[in-house]
């Protein structure tokens, strides 16, 4: 039998054909995020979009790249991935919503020592997922093969993300004035943000494992902390012309951090944190070390994944249009936010 010589390069831990094998495989998959806009092949040098902007006076491009943090650890140590997939595409979503943008096409970013055909098929799957719930493209991507730079079975993911406003409705904060309302959407867990230090608490402090059940938590805990961010923009795009003044992504930074970004000047946020129930994970990981509860609040979204500022008089309106419920208001004072 004659022996089949190994590539060098596979050699040195980059396998080109295992990753065409790979990336062939998953054309269908990708190709159930495309409408008549998606124009060319898959995989080509670049991802081609014919966009329709009939019907907008002054369209603007938004964009915004993200990554999902260490909750990819989580996904490691539980050996699913597609929920990280959706996370990353719902994130970069939410970050453009809040200027009343409309998803139109995704690019991700895959990067590991070896890459790993079920791993980065789960990845895709859940990339593709969150696109097609979003009405969003997956119109292109780059899957890097880099021994040496990760740990083994770990990887590494980003993604890119484009949208459209018409300016005349762009949601800029300018609109914002003392006596608004702010409504807050739940969230569905932690989302993408503050795992470093849950899993500091969780994992270390209290010794917990993924697959500790405990009785305030419906699920196994990696199975919480797995929970899908949610995507609002939907919701947010269903309201009616002028309900929104503003709104607010709560990411990294927390509550405290992420309203002032949307705050004209000579306005503060007041919120009260008896306003909701904050969901049992939270107090968990707040009583495991005994945490700053303002800390509690810069670092996670404590239960609320988005919040909006609509007008007083409309206050009942959104509420009702939403679901979600009024935790604050709109006060005189600097930008910023104070909790009571």
């Amino acid at each position: 039998m004659k022996n089949v010589k190994v590539k060098a390069y596979a050699q040195a831990g980059v396998d080109v054909d295992l990753g065409n094998t790979v990336k062939r495989g998953i054309q269908s998959v990708v190709r159930s995020t495309h409408g008549p806009e998606v124009l060319g092949k898959i995989g080509g040098f670049g991802g081609l979009f014919r966009a329709d902007f009939k019907g907008m006076k002054d369209p603007v491009l938004v964009s915004s790249v993200d990554g999902v943090g260490t909750k990819l650890k989580i996904a490691f140590a539980t050996n699913r991935h597609d929920t990280v997939g959706q996370d990353l595409v719902n994130h970069c979503i939410d970050d453009i919503a809040v200027l009343g943008a409309k998803p139109l096409f995704f690019l991700d970013y895959v990067a590991a020592g070896k890459l790993e055909p079920e791993v980065f098929t789960q990845l895709l799957t859940g990339f593709a997922k969150a696109c097609r719930a979003g009405g969003c493209a997956l119109i292109g991507g780059e899957t890097a093969q880099m021994p040496g730079m990760y740990h083994q079975g770990e990887y590494d993911v980003a993604g890119t993300i484009v949208g459209v406003v018409d300016r005349p409705k762009m949601l800029d904060g300018s609109l914002v004035r003392p006596g608004d309302v702010l409504i807050g959407l739940p969230s569905n867990g932690l989302h993408t943000n503050g795992y470093s230090l849950a899993r500091k608490v969780l994992f270390g402090t209290l010794g917990l494992k993924v697959t500790s059940r405990l009785p305030e938590l419906r699920l196994p805990l990696g199975e919480e902390l797995l929970r899908v961010h949610k995507n609002y923009q939907p919701l947010m795009a269903s309201l009616p012309a002028g309900l929104l003044h503003a709104a607010a992504h709560i990411t990294g930074g927390g509550l405290l951090d992420n309203l002032p970004r949307v705050l004209p000047k000579g306005c503060q946020a007041t919120i009260r944190r008896n306003a909701w129930t904050v969901p049992p994970l939270f107090r968990l990981i707040e009583s495991g070390e005994c945490l700053d509860p303002v800390e509690m609040y810069q670092v996670f979204n404590m239960g609320i994944g988005m919040v909006l500022i609509v007008p007083k008089k409309r206050a009942a309106e959104a509420q009702k249009l939403t679901k979600g419920r009024p935790i604050g208001e709109i006060v005189e004072g600097s930008q910023s936010v104070v909790l009571v």
